[in-house]
């Protein structure tokens, strides 16, 4: 659309929060503030039920409509035309004119105008706005109105002091603002279902502190790189966020050398959520994220579940726990994880992996199996040799 001056952006869960609204519409302001970064936007307007993005001459619409698709909290947006409006003289035919040399630079035959009135002293309410600029249009370029079917919709929205018009509504991911929710810690692998967790943690509005389990010293670190480039990609949702790497390797001989092959899987699992809780804590983290997917493999059995989130103090969330490998690739897709996490890679989980795992374990069995551990000392080991990495966004 040429000649585009403004963004104004739609949310729809906020609008519910009561009391809360106004505090989450600040979060979702200064989100896109931050999302934006870089791009040259100055002012970036609340204007109750709707953001106003005033955008520069030379702004780059592309890049802007890029990471305004990323903004958790955005229901859908518009790249729009502001036309003056005057309440001691209403009228539209400044708007119409505006609306219809838009429409003849397009190939669309048939069209339709949805108005929206924010301000109702305003005389003319939204049918009368669609049916005054839908005439003016027919007049004007020949084209026709199509109710049921059009080639091309005109969003109108008409504020105190200007009207806005455009051709196209973008949507967002919708959602709550990152940074409502507190934060969570994400225990991230390379594959594909932990990203899409996270992610579905992060649009819930919540902050994520992101802990990897590399089978190092005993693999290459292929898993990590793959992780750092999903945690980037995730970043983009995010602004900022802090991963952890913790070399895995030799804890797990430990379990192989002192515990029963069919515990092996869950044990390491145990282990896992042991440290990754400690690092929570001091991320300020309420709870762990996990990617797991019921009955999807053996430590994600009913049983095995509930032995592996025994080991825990905080709440475990599994946001994919009934979604099925179809749509949870489907997501990771359109999230843009999808082709990293299906790279080849050298999964600290694969390592020693029984036969037979067990897939019914009960929690007598387990603490027999743990006695021969040295569980203080092994958590301190991963909390020792913890590597810490930043992500920002923009890069």
């Amino acid at each position: 659309m040429s000649g585009v001056n403004t963004v104004i952006v739609h949310y729809h869960e906020l609008a519910l929060k009561g009391r809360n609204r106004d505090s989450f519409e600040q979060q979702l302001v200064g989100n896109i503030r931050l999302a934006l970064k870089g791009l040259g936007i100055k002012q970036i307007d609340n204007l109750r039920s709707r953001i106003r993005v005033v955008l520069p001459p030379q702004a780059d619409t592309a890049a802007v409509t890029d990471r305004l698709k990323r903004v958790c909290g955005i229901a859908n947006f518009s790249l729009a035309h502001a036309v003056p409006l005057d309440l001691s003289h209403p009228g539209l035919d400044q708007l119409s004119a505006a609306v219809v040399e838009e429409l003849r630079a397009t190939s669309c035959s048939t069209f339709r105008v949805t108005a929206r009135r924010a301000d109702k002293r305003f005389p003319f309410n939204s049918m009368d706005v669609e049916r005054a600029v839908g005439a003016a249009v027919c007049v004007g370029t020949g084209k026709r109105v199509s109710l049921k079917d059009p080639d091309l919709t005109v969003y109108v929205e008409l504020l105190t002091k200007e009207a806005y018009f455009s051709v196209e509504k973008i949507p967002g991911p919708g959602g709550m603002p990152v940074g409502v929710s507190g934060t969570v810690a994400c225990l991230i692998s390379g594959g594909i279902d932990s990203p899409v967790a996270a992610y579905r943690m992060i649009k819930r509005g919540c902050r994520a502190a992101f802990v990897h389990f590399s089978g190092r010293p005993l693999v290459s670190r292929a898993s990590e790189d793959k992780v750092r480039e999903l945690v980037q990609t995730l970043t983009a949702y995010l602004y900022g966020a802090r991963l952890y790497v913790i070399p895995f390797g030799e804890i797990q001989r430990e379990i192989v050398l002192n515990t029963p092959a069919p515990f092996r899987v869950v044990l390491y699992r145990r282990m896992m959520v042991r440290i990754a809780e400690e690092l929570a804590r001091r991320e300020g983290c309420w709870g762990l994220v996990t990617g797991d997917s019921l009955g999807q493999v053996a430590s994600q059995t009913p049983e095995n579940l509930s032995v592996v989130e025994e080991a825990a103090e905080l709440p475990i969330l599994r946001p994919l726990i009934g979604m099925d490998k179809v749509e949870i690739v489907d997501e990771a897709r359109r999230l843009g994880t999808y082709e990293t996490s299906i790279e080849p890679d050298q999964d600290c989980c694969k390592l020693f992996t029984p036969a037979h795992p067990s897939t019914k374990t009960r929690f007598d069995e387990l603490r027999k199996a743990e006695r021969a551990l040295d569980i203080t000392a092994l958590v301190k080991q991963g909390l020792d040799k913890a590597e810490r990495s930043e992500f920002t966004f923009p890069i």
